[in-house]
């Protein structure tokens, strides 16, 4: 029999893995602070547990998926479990927070005795257990190896490093492509609705452009080595090229009426290379006025504080 295994959080991602860990043969205990969320999974077979001590104790590993770190403490914390139940489990923490906070979340879980791994669910929930689901783990490796089969019915393991934040911080940086890109699809949408154009027409337009994006830097540039090499060759494109995009976007949404939050924050970083006399080089070098600002770096390699906030 495959092993036992214990989920606690039944939001649409909780209810997912456990239907993806009951397809596998996994035995089931389940617990949610709102145990009506628990009916579907029960009648597909899950074990629902009174109280989270009880669901502790039903299996080694337990898997949460929760709001944020804090829905651990809430529910694990002395108040609801006794702290001597988690000794010797292995909490997989798969709820979203920031790094410092899943390091903060290992350290507590060391302090009752059990084993600790971070994980970030790169799928959404219709997803969970496909060929295209994958999760990142940062923790001990070891942890990951011994429950590899169990979420592995979740999605294919990534393994970052030991660092417990490393996950989160990973799951964060892509968040941070997705949310950025949500946003500048509904933007330009609204951009075309001011010239008639319907999100019928303007939506699949778009997304040709961000489905292509991996592409067309593959076919002309190869971004990561040359960041990677501190090296922004402007062959191909120039920051002054797409600065100047970066200005009539602005122009656009400004006559339109639509919100310039976006596009403004977009151009600020061109303008900022273009003032710090990287013009001639390649679009990539807006990193330098996004990393963080370090004793001894001269003005014109690194962000200028000034330009903070503005």
């Amino acid at each position: 029999m495959s092993a036992p295994v214990t989920l606690i959080g039944l939001g649409p991602m909780g209810q997912a893995m456990v239907r993806s860990l009951l397809a596998a043969g996994h035995p089931v205990t389940v617990w949610n602070r709102t145990p009506g969320r628990a009916a579907d999974v029960v009648a597909a077979g899950a074990r629902l547990a009174a109280t989270p001590a009880e669901a502790v104790a039903a299996s080694d590993l337990v898997i949460l998926s929760l709001t944020d770190y804090q829905a651990m403490y809430d529910i694990l914390g002395p108040t609801t479990t006794a702290p001597a139940a988690l000794a010797g489990r292995t909490l997989v923490n798969l709820s979203s927070d920031s790094p410092d906070r899943s390091r903060e979340g290992a350290a507590w879980a060391a302090e009752h005795g059990a084993r600790f791994l971070t994980g970030g669910v790169m799928t959404p929930a219709p997803m969970v257990g496909t060929a295209a689901a994958y999760v990142y783990y940062s923790g001990p490796a070891e942890l990951l190896e011994t429950h590899r089969a169990a979420l592995g019915t979740i999605g294919a393991p990534r393994y970052l490093g030991a660092d417990p934040g490393l996950a989160q911080l990973m799951y964060q940086a892509n968040l941070d492509v997705f949310l950025t890109s949500l946003a500048a699809l509904m933007h330009a949408t609204a951009l075309l609705e001011t010239a008639g154009v319907p999100p019928t027409v303007a939506l699949p337009e778009l997304l040709r452009t961000l489905s292509g994006t991996a592409e067309m830097l593959e076919a002309g540039e190869n971004p990561a080595a040359q960041l990677e090499a501190g090296e922004h060759p402007g062959h191909l494109s120039t920051v002054t090229m797409m600065g100047a995009t970066a200005d009539h976007i602005v122009a656009a949404s400004e006559a339109a009426g639509v919100d310039t939050g976006l596009p403004a924050a977009v151009r600020a970083y061109y303008t900022w290379a273009r003032e710090h006399g990287h013009g001639g080089d390649n679009w990539t070098r807006i990193i330098d006025a996004m990393r963080p600002v370090s004793p001894g770096r001269s003005s014109g390699g690194g962000p200028d504080p000034s330009r903070r906030g503005s």
